[in-house]
């Protein structure tokens, strides 16, 4: 089996077999397998999820970082390896990015007497629900490192295609719950009742205009209402209505303001209708800041590697290797996966020939990191 064949076949198994955040018992077990075949030693930390292996010797570290884990949607693409777990799949591609750092780990292993200092690897948990960066960060994993490097497939570009930037890239992600209290009714006699579903229809419509009237539209913002739950009968004006979605932002300073005028926008509508609504935010990952110099050197290894390479645009969404990068210098790449499905649908099916070309990248973007440290 070819180099190319094998990275394949272990993405086809990780597929066949996703696993939820903080679930990838037999994931972890899986990559443990194949890195301690190919002589790859792994690090004691306390995980009960996820792996970390390390090449070469020295004091020199260099991190490169996948994520493992799934999504809880049921598969739609057209594949021979569908998930065999249901209402579980790798919607987001986290499968061909632990392919693409398995096989990085095997080429740096081949070169480790080489090696000018250590390339420590990262198969990360529960990237989905935002937590398994600061997972391992707690155990230790960023130790002594001097750079950390990651990747994200891009179903929007074509394979053979790189893009990065320095300096804000990914967004910070806010989810926020709008619960409004209002007073049931009979259907036929509204008076009588405080209708929470105009209410909240009316809020919906008015949260809108943050984003487009009162923000700088130079500046990246996204308010999307994303749910709307409330009432259980024809002829029954409900009680309660909750809204449910997200805020997206780059900026801290325009994260706030939205924030503060959602919460304004409420209280105002909970006293002009006699109701109550209760604001409820949940912080996701912070913006994801690439460190400049570390974003350029990666699109010249990159350039050096044959891919087609440009500048990203601003990406809306939510990343959790923000986390590292708030404590080490580093880079966020995005490589080309030309799915003609996006990220997180059910039918997302990225190309495969993507994997070995990037597995070689990252092996020689962490041995030429080692030499600019």
């Amino acid at each position: 089996m070819s180099f190319e064949q094998q990275l394949i076949a272990w993405r086809r198994e990780l597929h066949q077999f996703p696993e939820l955040s903080l679930q990838e018992v037999a994931t972890t077990a899986r990559i443990r397998d194949w890195l301690q075949t190919a002589g790859l030693p792994i690090l004691p930390f306390a995980l009960k999820t996820g792996v970390v292996t390390e090449v070469g010797k020295g004091e020199k570290v260099i991190a490169l970082r996948a994520d493992i884990d799934a999504l809880p949607i049921e598969e739609a693409a057209n594949v021979a390896f569908r998930s065999q777990n249901a209402g579980v799949m790798h919607a987001c591609g986290h499968d061909v990015h632990t392919s693409v750092m398995l096989g990085a780990a095997l080429l740096l292993k081949a070169r480790e007497a080489e090696l000018p200092g250590r390339v420590r690897i990262l198969f990360q948990p529960a990237e989905e629900s935002f937590g398994g960066a600061k997972t391992l960060i707690r155990a230790g994993a960023l130790e002594g490192v001097s750079a950390i490097f990651g990747m994200h497939n891009e179903p929007g570009l074509p394979v053979g295609a790189f893009a990065t930037r320095g300096g804000a890239f990914y967004a910070n992600v806010d989810r926020f719950v709008l619960r409004v209290h209002g007073k049931g009714a009979h259907a036929a006699r509204p008076h009588e009742g405080k209708d929470a579903i105009l209410l909240a229809s009316q809020l919906v419509s008015i949260l809108q205009s943050v984003a487009s009237r009162e923000v700088n539209t130079l500046d990246s913002v996204v308010l999307s209402v994303t749910r709307i739950q409330g009432g259980n009968t024809w002829n029954v004006l409900p009680e309660n209505v909750e809204l449910e979605g997200t805020l997206r932002t780059h900026s801290t300073d325009v994260q706030q303001q939205v924030k503060t005028r959602v919460s304004e926008i409420a209280a105002g509508f909970a006293s002009a209708f006699n109701a109550q609504i209760d604001v409820i935010w949940h912080a996701g990952p912070t913006a994801l800041v690439n460190t400049p110099e570390w974003a350029e050197f990666a699109t010249t290894v990159a350039d050096e590697a044959g891919y087609q390479t440009a500048k990203a645009d601003l990406h809306m969404g939510g990343e959790d290797f923000a986390v590292y990068l708030q404590q080490t210098p580093g880079a966020f790449v995005s490589i080309g996966s030309a799915s003609e499905y996006g990220l997180h649908h059910p039918a997302f099916n990225p190309d495969e020939k993507l994997i070995a070309p990037a597995a070689h990248y990252f092996a020689a973007l962490a041995e030429k990191a080692l030499h600019n440290i």
